[in-house]
């Protein structure tokens, strides 16, 4: 029987204490190393150094093959930045993110991932009830990048644990 493919999209608004202006360039794999714990990457491609159209990266997680990335919109004036990653052998994943300003101080930040499997290995992992976790790792984005823009410095993995340890053991 032919392979079929499988596709989902999850998608998520986040909202972070600052404007667009101040949010757009940190969505880049360079500016990420500042602000997001575990975060890791290798420029294949970029005239600058930093992301703008056609700038090509790669990742690889601890135990996982490598993710090539695309930037594949770089529209600074809608504050609008499109990815398309390709992880071997399992998806192809487009992430489209578009800010918007709250005229507050704050801006929603949209964030769409739309999975499509490549293989069978890449329908399991499309099928995966995984909206928990998507949902875990963009609320980890969000407290983050706020946490960047309030200090100045990287929230690490390590110690929002023991702060929500902490929490947790507050309320008994």
């Amino acid at each position: 029987m032919p392979f079929k493919s499988k596709k989902v999209k999850r998608s998520y608004t986040q909202r972070i204490k600052a404007a667009p202006e101040v949010i757009f360039p940190l969505l880049c794999p360079r500016k990420e190393l500042d602000w997001l714990d575990g975060w890791d990457y290798e420029m294949i491609y970029s005239q600058s150094g930093f992301a703008e159209d056609g700038a090509v990266f790669k990742t690889k997680h601890s135990g996982d093959v490598n993710t090539i990335w695309i930037v594949s919109r770089y529209d600074r004036e809608n504050k609008i930045i499109e990815f398309v990653r390709m992880t071997w052998e399992t998806v192809i994943v487009k992430i489209h993110i578009h800010i918007y300003d709250n005229h507050n101080g704050t801006s929603d930040v949209y964030i769409e991932y739309t999975f499509t499997s490549i293989t069978e290995k890449g329908n399991e992992f499309v099928e995966a009830p995984a909206e928990k976790q998507f949902i875990k790792m963009m609320h980890w984005w969000e407290r983050s990048m706020n946490y960047y823009l309030e200090t100045g410095k990287k929230l690490l993995l390590k110690e929002s644990g023991k702060k929500a340890e902490k929490k947790s053991t507050n309320k008994k």
